[in-house]
């Protein structure tokens, strides 16, 4: 298996944690649903720190739609009901900002009234001299004004390329925070290769895996969904966002040459599946909670990644990855770099016909012993050996810059 470019290791026992009894003011998308990268980050930081997880502040604005009006309205209903805790030391703030991002004036507005608010929430729930972590490019009008000991921007994604935003704007914002970040962390090469040059203290952190919840696909006490069972064999099965970059044509290119296979598609749809609707062999299931994506990896024969090749694809690290192989599942996807990195666990295909064959070589490794291997190379890609590696890059730039110890006695940030 050829995975390079992070050198993680775990934490020895007995090893402190870089990051203990700190305050964090964490900037993300709306809290809920299936658990992303920051989700996972920072319920394992939870357990010895402080968290106010800071709900989507908005980087596109809305359209004329029935969709952004029901978003709209729901970030009104929340922010209504204010701050609470969702898990021990994990607070969930739901800020109201003036959906225009990008134009001065609504920009400059935001951030007082943010930032005004967050310092009140921080006074009541007890954080101190936070450590500002964005998830997200656009919160440069908050630095300096929130206490903060240090500024991390984790960058996972390539936002200028998403549908629907302004992409002279988004990467205007995101040049200006990654210049004045104290620590830039990627979760792809390229990310970090792009970034690197306005701030040399960029470092790449692959993605982890909930390993343990994957791995019970392979357990004889999961059963197969229910919706799956009947379905020909080979199933052919994916679960995630079905958003504008999966590539719902080459899902119907390979449904129509390979009528004997059954496709399921688990996920939201964000985006028009009319590819693919009404193909008798494609079944599309919709969102499935994250407690039973096991079950349904346990009636997948093969997990697939069809991601078209683009600017933000190009760049993703996508977390179904590690959790189709953790539940012993080969893998077949469209040449990602991030993805690429994972061979022979996964083959690569550019279209159909290629897709096909992959796919027909990945059915042939499918084996108790074979799935185990897999499942157990992803035993060192765990979350939690992902944040103990990010504690060290944030122990070293703290060390560097001479700022206070990052682990204070508990008690100094208990209420």
């Amino acid at each position: 298996m050829t995975i390079t470019g992070t050198h993680a290791v775990p934490r020895h026992p007995g090893e402190r944690p870089a990051l203990e009894g700190a305050s964090i003011i964490c900037f993300a998308h709306d809290w809920g649903g299936d658990p992303t990268s920051k989700t996972h980050i920072m319920k394992i930081l939870a357990r010895k720190n402080r968290i106010l997880w800071v709900n989507s502040i908005g980087m596109r604005r809305p359209a004329a739609s029935g969709r952004d009006l029901r978003r709209i309205l729901d970030k009104l209903a929340k922010g209504f009901r204010g701050c609470r805790e969702v898990e021990p030391n994990l607070f969930v703030a739901n800020p109201l900002v003036i959906p225009l991002p990008g134009w001065g004036v609504a920009d400059r507005i935001n951030a007082g009234i943010l930032a005004a608010s967050l310092r009140r929430l921080c006074r009541r729930h007890a954080l101190r001299d936070p450590i500002l972590w964005s998830f997200l490019p656009n919160v440069g009008r908050l630095l300096g004004r929130l206490n903060e000991r240090m500024v991390i921007y984790h960058c996972v994604d390539e936002y200028s390329a998403f549908s629907g935003v302004s992409r002279e704007t988004l990467a205007r914002l995101e040049r200006d925070l990654v210049r004045r970040a104290d620590l830039v962390l990627t979760s792809s090469e390229r990310l970090c290769a792009e970034r690197i040059a306005t701030n040399p203290n960029t470092r790449f952190v692959t993605h982890g895996v909930d390993v343990g919840h994957f791995a019970q696909a392979m357990q004889p006490g999961t059963g197969t969904p229910g919706d799956l069972r009947d379905l020909p064999r080979p199933v052919i099965g994916f679960f995630g966002l079905l958003a504008d970059w999966v590539d719902l044509d080459l899902v119907r290119a390979m449904a129509l040459a390979r009528p004997g296979w059954s496709f399921v598609l688990v996920g939201k749809q964000a985006t028009g599946v009319g590819a693919v609707r009404g193909l008798p062999n494609v079944h599309l299931l919709g969102q499935k909670p994250y407690a039973l994506l096991p079950a349904y990896c346990r009636g997948f024969d093969v997990g697939i990644i069809p991601f078209r090749t683009n600017d933000l694809t190009l760049r993703a690290n996508p977390l179904k990855l590690r959790e189709y192989l953790a539940a012993g599942l080969p893998v077949v996807s469209t040449p990602l770099p991030e993805v690429a990195r994972y061979q022979p666990f996964v083959h690569l295909a550019s279209d159909a016909t290629g897709f096909s064959r992959a796919i027909s070589v990945a059915l042939g490794e499918r084996s108790p012993a074979q799935d185990r291997t897999r499942a157990l190379a992803m035993e060192s890609e765990s979350w939690e050996t992902r944040v103990a590696e990010i504690e060290r890059h944030i122990s070293r730039t703290a060390g560097r810059a001479g700022y206070p110890a990052l682990h204070p006695a508990m008690s100094a940030s208990s209420p």
